[in-house]
């Protein structure tokens, strides 16, 4: 075994022109929840629990769009979802249209310990989460004065909006109806903030893990769904390796980005760094995202199409990197 590793990430694609204080605040959120999964790490924690930890934690902050800050569907409320999976055994969790419960990744792993099923969704997943007594709140308390701003924009604008936190001033450079060299699903974009959260461990004992959280895309559809709650497009984890996903989540669903990276790795045999760059340049046609990933043997690695990641990394060798660009 190489030891333990850890990464993170706030989400893939970030505006170019992005505030400096903007940059130090994401630098300081991914750094504190590094370590808080290196400490873990050093107290001999499973992988399992150090990635409901670390999301929990990114969760709970509104800078990045999960949990707390999350972004609001046309109806002007929240819609959560999340998953997590325990690659010693390929046992999973996930959660789709939470509204009131505080942590959605936990929830999903109350789904993976305790219920005799993977995935629950809106209704049935908030009974099951009152059942099992988790910390409940009115749906107020994920929604941001930012959020509301953006909100405002994306029906002004009648579209989805991916660059869900549009700075509210300087809106003749920053705008969703400013032309931007990054398109997805044909919509031009300027600033792709971060949509989702994420985490993956390998622990001492070489077992893998997966999580990842978001509040999905600004004005979407009542009920949508993205990748980030479905077991191998957003989040994968088994006997090589561990993987969350960011980005265009109709393109990562199309590519089961996540599930991919294993798979190259089992049948091309190829190294993780390897394999993460393949299935970015190969498997999201026209989409953008990005991707975290650990191996069983210690290893870290990430990729991205886009401009940019808010993303971190430590290994059990002293290593640690946070970086956006």
């Amino acid at each position: 075994m190489g030891g333990w590793a850890i990464a993170v990430h706030g989400g893939a694609g970030v505006d170019p022109n992005l505030p400096a204080e903007r940059q130090k605040q994401a630098k300081e959120l991914l750094t504190r929840c590094l370590n808080i999964g290196i400490s873990a790490l050093r107290s001999s924690l499973p992988a399992i629990d150090v990635v409901e930890l670390v999301v929990r934690e990114l969760e709970s902050d509104p800078l990045f769009n999960s949990g707390r800050g999350s972004a609001l569907t046309a109806n002007g409320t929240v819609e959560m979802e999340a998953s997590i999976m325990d690659g010693d055994g390929r046992r999973c969790g996930a959660v789709s249209g939470i509204s009131t419960v505080k942590n959605p990744i936990s929830l999903a792993r109350l789904i993976m310990d305790k219920s005799p099923h993977s995935y629950l969704g809106f209704s049935g997943a908030e009974e099951f989460a009152k059942q099992q007594g988790v910390e409940m709140v009115d749906n107020e308390y994920f929604i941001t004065e930012d959020n509301v701003g953006m909100l405002k924009l994306a029906k002004e604008a009648n579209t989805i909006l991916f660059d869900y936190r549009i700075p509210l001033t300087g809106l003749d450079s920053c705008a969703s109806s400013v032309e931007s060299p990054i398109r997805m699903n044909g919509l031009p974009i300027s600033v792709y903030a971060p949509e989702t959260v994420g985490c993956v461990v390998v622990d001492g004992q070489g077992r893998c893990a997966a999580a990842t959280s978001t509040g999905g895309l600004m004005n979407k559809m009542t009920g949508r769904i993205g990748d980030s709650p479905l077991i191998g497009a957003g989040t994968y984890a088994g006997e090589l390796c561990g993987v969350s996903c960011t980005g265009e989540g109709e393109a990562i669903i199309r590519g089961t980005l996540a599930r991919d990276v294993a798979a190259v790795m089992e049948y091309k045999e190829l190294g993780l760094q390897e394999a993460v760059d393949f299935v970015i340049k190969k498997r999201l046609d026209n989409g953008f995202a990005g991707l975290i990933a650990v191996s069983n043997k210690g290893e870290v690695a990430y990729g991205f199409n886009c401009n940019g990641m808010f993303r971190g990394c430590a290994t059990e060798d002293g290593f640690m990197d946070v970086g956006i660009w």
